[in-house]
């Protein structure tokens, strides 16, 4: 068990069934600064995300971490009908207030946004029919969820959930860090990360807990130089927050991913939206998997 002391995010106050790390709203404030700018964040993986959605026969969308609505708002310029949850109304309230804004664009005024919860997704989200043609999960957002009762029974029940929600012939678009190389480096890979394309001044700080002699936790501690046009009363300001990680690795993951799906599914997995040879010269920073439901 990991101890309570421990803290796994800036302080705040969680969201009931599932720890909300942005509940403080520290990180939410200052997230889409640290991103950067929406188009050249996207620009990198759109056209892999939407030739494989197109590839499939995707239309309708189920983004079960949305965020701030980075990777819903792609969808929805491209006329995705999307639907788009998150556990953190902290940030939420992003990912609404750019579809209040751009409420007169037939896409983005039928685009569904809402809470919800992984752990109850199914009573938390509508299933058009059998399922989405497409769930998506991107920006190591899965990684989140943490492991307290040290059986991996929560990401075991979230990743059940998850599946129940793709239609037989639809597909799950899933990604975590490269944690196999944290853990044996002690460092992230090397590299421009695929999702982070601000310049602002950073400084994080990696720390792992292990239990049992197991790494269980990774928190990164972060702190980001806020420009003063951004910042209280247009001052500079430096920005701290916490953000902690289950440290999945790529092999156990594909493993809890096709017992999510009973078996019955095809698996692909990636290396920064490229293909992926374990033992290849690059170094990824993320992989993501590419699931099929096949009955």
């Amino acid at each position: 068990m990991v101890d309570s002391v421990y803290r796994t995010r800036s302080l705040g106050v969680a969201a009931v069934g599932l720890p909300d790390q942005y509940a403080d709203g520290k990180a939410a404030k200052v997230w889409q600064l640290y991103i950067g700018d929406t188009q050249s964040r996207t620009a990198e993986y759109k056209s892999w995300v939407l030739s494989l959605l197109k590839k499939h026969g995707c239309q309708g969308v189920l983004d079960v971490a949305c965020g701030t609505g980075v990777d819903s708002i792609m969808l929805v310029e491209e006329c995705f009908t999307v639907t788009s949850v998150d556990a953190s109304d902290k940030m939420l309230k992003y990912a609404l207030k750019a579809r209040w804004e751009r409420r007169k664009e037939e896409s983005f005024d039928k685009w569904v946004i809402e809470e919800a919860n992984w752990l109850t997704l199914p009573k938390d989200v509508q299933k058009p029919g059998t399922g989405f043609d497409a769930v998506i999960c991107l920006g190591n957002s899965f990684s989140h969820l943490p492991d307290f009762k040290g059986d991996q029974s929560d990401q075991k029940l979230a990743l059940k959930n998850i599946a129940s929600m793709v239609k037989p012939g639809g597909i799950l678009i899933i990604d975590h860090r490269n944690y196999d190389h944290m853990l044996s480096t002690g460092r992230a890979p090397p590299g421009k990360n695929i999702y982070y394309k601000s310049d602002l001044t950073q400084d994080i700080t990696t720390s792992v807990l292990l239990v049992d002699n197991k790494p269980h936790m990774i928190t990164l501690d972060y702190t980001v130089q806020v420009p003063p046009e951004q910042g209280e009363g247009g001052c500079p300001e430096l920005s701290k927050f916490r953000l902690s990680y289950y440290p999945h690795k790529v092999d156990s993951f594909k493993e809890l991913l096709r017992n999510a799906f009973q078996g019955k599914c095809e698996q692909s997995v990636y290396g920064d939206f490229k293909s992926y040879t374990p033992g290849q010269d690059t170094v990824p920073c993320y992989f993501i998997h590419v699931v099929k439901k096949t009955a």
